[in-house]
């Protein structure tokens, strides 16, 4: 695939033509590859795939010193038993498990919560706190319509792509 769009959301059809053309051949790889891709842009949308989230689905507010205490080499996320820090791995994991790069909220009211594109204040959506819903738009593929939506290394996990460290 090619460098440029390794990590970002493009449609179905993009992903088939760009994959095959620098492969050149399709291997049972490449066809898992395709089915994961083509899997993972049919689910439904949830506030998790952009924002940390607990069980329930609310947005967790990130921890004093979140960013310091991430950056400490022992707190890798493997270890989840530091006395007092409970808010911190809690907060941490659902990090892990968010699919979209650089979204903040930006309101968090009583019924709604919208969220939005740090990097591209244009890009924008709302979830319903009630089903927990995003208002106009169904699915991971709806959001091929934005030409900069970035997927995080869960996401590319998920799909099978390979990561450079």
């Amino acid at each position: 695939m090619p460098t440029d769009a390794s990590h970002k959301l493009i449609p179905m059809t993009t992903f088939v033509i760009e994959y095959y053309s620098n492969e050149g051949y399709a291997d049972l790889q490449i066809l898992s590859l395709m089915k994961n891709y083509a899997n993972f842009l049919k689910q439904p949308l949830t506030l998790g795939m952009f924002v940390p989230v607990d069980e329930l689905g609310n947005v967790l507010k990130e921890p004093k010193n979140y960013t310091s205490w991430k950056s400490l080499e022992h707190n890798d996320g493997k270890r989840m038993s530091a006395a007092g820090f409970a808010e911190y791995g809690n907060y941490q994991k659902a990090e892990e498990k968010v699919m979209f790069e650089g979204f903040r909220v930006d309101y968090n009211g009583y019924s709604k919560v919208r969220i939005v594109a740090s990097y591209h204040p244009v890009i924008e959506f709302s979830f319903n706190k009630n089903d927990l819903l995003p208002a106009g738009f169904i699915d991971v593929e709806s959001l091929t319509a934005f030409d900069d939506i970035f997927l995080t290394a869960h996401a590319l996990r998920l799909i099978g792509i390979k990561i450079k460290p």
